[in-house]
């Protein structure tokens, strides 16, 4: 028995300290990749003698391709011609794998055009200082973040200079300003980690405002919409129209609601603008419009 005892104390040694072997070879590998990301350098970088200004939010895209990969021939936007005025209002739809987002990516260039360009206040984008360029773009995400701490703490991850007054407006357009005073301590109440603690269409709307205190030229948002009621979804884009009308402002959105007030609804499929137009234009004349508009229209009857 004796024998036996020991033999097991020594045999489970034994494999503590190969699985401490194991253990530091894992680390040495992940510090490794560690280093090689802290000393990664940027592909796009801000060019010498860099533009530092705005001057607004109109966008043009020429002749755009893009693909992930420079060398690929499958490019996930091709031949992409286009005019945004500054202040107007653009719905952008299209089925799953269209390329909605990574066509507004393009703007604040988070991605480089493999041929052709993007200007923003008329001038390139790859001649703008890059934080410059990216301050002057707000991107409104469907599963934005918040973090632990009070409303205002969120807000301010937006600017985090923003007054009192600043923030109450923001959240007004955002319409985020009735549940905010329901809750007993208001704009101090404390959020929890990733927002735990609020609704879908509440935590939307917060980041909403967030994106607002920048004072963006252009705002984005990406199906940020989507958890919230069309009631406030309608105020929302009405409060944008009164509020911040300079503002270019577009939206990625799969409810036709959400876009047909639009100045332009921009229609893509496969990587490619398949129309731009009105609500009654697209209606009237694209296909694939039609085909999201009667399939929406059906299903809410239905579901009445």
């Amino acid at each position: 028995t004796s024998v036996f005892s020991y033999s097991t104390s020594i045999l489970f040694s034994l494999s503590m300290i190969t699985m401490v072997y194991v253990l530091i070879l894992m680390s040495k590998t992940s510090a490794k990749r560690i280093v090689e990301v802290i000393h990664e350098k940027a592909d796009i970088e801000s060019p010498e003698n860099a533009i530092t200004e705005v001057k607004n939010g109109s966008i043009k895209f020429e002749n755009v391709y893009f693909g992930y990969s420079k060398d690929s021939k499958n490019m996930c936007l091709k031949n992409i011609n286009l005019q945004i005025n500054e202040g107007e209002v653009i719905g952008i739809i299209g089925g799953t794998g269209s390329s909605k987002s990574t066509l507004v990516q393009l703007i604040p260039r988070l991605y480089d055009v493999v041929e052709g360009a993007v200007y923003v206040g008329d001038v390139d984008v790859r001649e703008y200082d890059l934080t410059a360029l990216r301050d002057s773009v707000s991107f409104v995400l469907q599963s934005n973040e918040l973090f632990l701490g009070t409303i205002k703490d969120n807000l301010k991850w937006g600017n985090e200079n923003a007054t009192d007054e600043e923030i109450v407006e923001a959240c007004k357009i955002a319409q985020a300003e009735d549940f905010i005073n329901a809750f007993p301590d208001g704009y101090d109440t404390m959020i929890d980690q990733s927002g735990r603690n609020v609704s879908g269409g509440q935590k939307q709307r917060l980041c909403i405002a967030r994106a607002l205190l920048k004072k963006p030229k252009i705002i984005v948002l990406d199906d940020s919409t989507s958890a919230v009621d069309t009631r406030t979804d309608k105020l929302i884009r009405e409060s944008f129209k009164k509020y911040i009308p300079t503002t270019t402002k577009i939206i990625i959105a799969q409810r036709i609601m959400s876009v047909q007030d639009a100045d332009k609804i921009i229609v893509m499929d496969n990587g490619k603008i398949d129309a731009v137009g009105t609500h009654t234009e697209l209606l009237n004349s694209n296909k694939i419009y039609q085909e999201v508009y009667y399939s929406q229209k059906m299903g809410g009857e239905q579901n009445g």
